[in-house]
Parts: C-alpha cells; structure tokens; sequence
C-alpha cells in the first residue's frame, strides 16, 4: 500500500512537487506511485523531475524506473530510465540526512505539454529484485522553465 504525502508547495514555478511513500520501504512492481497533474499553460517550457529517497542499506548504485505518462486524450507513452544514485567509489550522490539519501532529477527538460487538461504519471521500479528494498519515497516534480 501506499500512502500519499501532500506537502505544501512553496515554489510558484513548481506545478506539482509530490511524493508517496513507500510501505516499510519495499517497493514492488505492481505498487505503482501514481500523481495527476493538471496543466493548463500549453505555451509553457516545463522540467519533470524524479524524486526519491533511499537507505543506505540500498545495495546498488543505479534504479531503473520506468514512468508511464497518460495525456487528457488517453494516449500512454512509457519511457525507461537508469538513475545514478552513486559514484564509482561508492559514494551516495545525494543529499544525505541521517541514513536517507535524497534525489530530485530531470528526466524530461524544456518540454511542451500538447493540450491542456488532466495528465496522469505512473513509476514503476524496473529492477531484478521484487520487492526492491531500502527505498523509502517516490515522487514527481513538475515546474515550468523560467
């Protein structure tokens, strides 16, 4: 199960910034983290971000997502991505906070959504591991470019 953070966005450029947490920090491929977001500025250039937040008992150095992106008329685009979570070394590339590691990064920039209306996102985890540990939030960001 998962359950819904709603934070109070501070950002005026930032049209949803939201996570959901991930239950006892074990993510399974049919747990979905889902958001809607309703764009209404057609003209605008926007970022989407992946947020997330892991242990430092996750055991690897890179996740592999994919987000599944579903327009006001229906249509879905689904895209995989690899985030780097580590350097070679070993090192966390994150924000640390006790044994939390934070990300928030692009995985589309400068882009135009074609219609105005309801947008609904969906992330899966595309590891071997099932459920995949040590992974405490999932989120999006999305912000127009200024």
């Amino acid at each position: 199960m998962l359950i819904m953070l709603l934070g109070s966005c501070t950002d005026p450029k930032a049209v949803i910034d939201a996570n959901s947490a991930i239950t006892d920090h074990n993510w399974s491929y049919v747990n979905r983290v889902k958001f809607d977001c309703n764009i209404t500025d057609v003209n605008a250039a926007y970022n989407l971000y992946f947020n997330l937040r892991v242990t430092d008992a996750y055991k690897y150095s890179n996740m592999f997502v994919l987000i599944y992106q579903t327009s006001p008329g229906k249509q879905v685009k689904v895209t995989r991505y690899e985030v780097k979570l580590a350097s070679r070394d070993g090192e966390w590339l994150g924000k640390g906070s006790g044994n939390l590691y934070s990300y928030q990064l692009p995985f589309q920039t400068n882009i135009k959504f074609p219609t105005k209306g309801n947008y609904h996102f969906e992330i899966e985890q595309n590891m071997r591991d099932n459920p995949l540990h040590e992974v405490s939030d999932v989120g999006l960001r999305i912000a127009k470019v200024q």
